[in-house]
């Protein structure tokens, strides 16, 4: 029997939630095989079977937050070739040895041995010798953070039943007692819980500083894509104005400006906010542009994008004015520099000499942070992006 734990997926990401689980108990499975996808805070994965066998037990359900080195499955390699040895010399050889495990999970299969989980205190602040209680029906067993996670929640440990093996319980059980306990509440996982550390990041490390203007469209038509429009404009930006275009390490004071504009558009969806990224994007031209949103907000909606979408950008768009909204403070993602946002396209009332004139105008903000960019080079980047929106269109970017 050999257990399987979360491998490290790369981005020094500790955590994934399970999406689905492709196989059962009781299922046979080869090397290489997908068992399971997980979400990370990048992306999707899937997650091939290491080796040949028997799927004995797999931890988790769908929906389920787990850290890497958590037990996914158990395999039992030697199923049918063991099939055929009496019960007796099985339970010989168990007493005599312990598989090795690297993961909580794996360690208390048997409770007669060294049992790496905390013991639950009971009133008298007595602890609970889990060797007297080995042979009793339940003995209550949990991981240390599901206990720490319970103090800080307030839910009461002793009445939570363990989803893990012997009954062991785990952070998810403790989270399900506490939505059980105030109606209402759900654990944010995925891209939601990914943009709530983010967003306190950001919060912690950026000195932001949100500066507005819009832009009169006069040459725009009815059928106008804004954020293709937006899009090629902060390219043409970018180009004016690099110093927007770029990232910054605070620890190491320094600042790389980018040649390449790599634009990262903020995408709503069920499932939370995504921020695919589009790739040299000086490289496309209007259609091009188009037909990049509609495939990767396709892939947004399926679940299926991949990590690579999700990485290196330089700068960032938000048009929250799809929805709502004409004025915000966008919130810059580190290491990147600036964000832009466009807010809803409205009419406006404005004087032209002696007479009085309805046009379309595009309410646009930037947060920058501080440290890396002027206010000056903040300034002269919104001119040229307002310059862009207002002049006649014309597409010369190739493709």
């Amino acid at each position: 029997m050999k257990a399987f734990t979360l491998p490290d997926l790369g981005e020094g990401l500790a955590e994934s939630e399970i999406v689905q689980w492709h196989i059962n108990i009781g299922d046979t499975v080869k090397t290489d095989q997908v068992v399971v996808t997980v979400e990370t805070a990048k992306a999707t994965v899937d997650v091939p079977a290491p080796y040949s066998g028997k799927i004995v037990h797999r931890y988790g359900n769908e929906g389920d937050v787990i850290n890497i080195g958590q037990c996914l499955l158990e395999i039992d390699e030697l199923l049918a070739n063991t099939s055929s040895v009496q019960p007796e010399k099985i339970s010989a050889s168990s007493e005599n040895h312990t598989s090795p495990s690297t993961t909580v999970v794996g360690n208390i299969s048997q409770l007669d041995k060294h049992v790496d989980v905390d013991p639950i205190y009971d009133d008298a602040n007595q602890t609970v010798n889990l060797h007297s209680i080995a042979n009793q029906h339940h003995p209550l067993i949990a991981t240390p953070s599901a206990r720490l996670l319970a103090q800080k929640l307030g839910v009461n440990i002793k009445e939570i039943t363990g989803s893990g093996a012997n009954r062991l319980i785990l952070d998810n059980d403790v989270y399900l007692a506490y939505q059980q306990q105030i109606p209402g509440t759900e654990l944010l996982k995925g891209s939601r819980r990914n943009m709530a550390k983010n967003m306190t990041r950001s919060h912690h490390d950026v000195a932001s500083v949100t500066i507005t203007e819009e832009a009169r469209l006069y040459h725009w038509q009815k059928n106008d894509d804004i954020t293709v429009n937006l899009v090629k404009a902060i390219n043409n930006a970018c180009h004016i104005e690099p110093a927007l275009n770029a990232w910054f390490d605070a620890e190491t004071m320094t600042r790389c400006l980018h040649k390449t504009v790599n634009i990262g558009i903020a995408v709503d969806s069920s499932h939370g906010l995504y921020v695919p990224v589009l790739h040299h994007a000086e490289q496309y031209h209007q259609e091009g542009i188009r037909r990049w949103i509609d495939r990767t907000a396709a892939s947004i909606r399926s679940r299926k994008i991949d990590r690579h979408q999700l990485q290196k950008a330089t700068i960032t768009l938000s048009n929250y004015g799809a929805i709502a909204g004409i004025y915000a403070t966008p919130v810059v993602t580190p290491p990147q520099v600036a964000i832009i946002g466009a807010g809803r396209i409205m009419d406006k009332v404005v004087m032209e000499g002696e007479r009085v004139k309805t046009i379309k105008v595009l309410p646009l903000s930037i947060t920058f942070d501080h440290r890396a960019c002027t206010g000056g080079e903040a300034a002269r980047f919104i001119k040229a992006l307002v310059n862009s929106l207002e002049s006649p269109p014309c597409d010369n970017i190739e493709s």
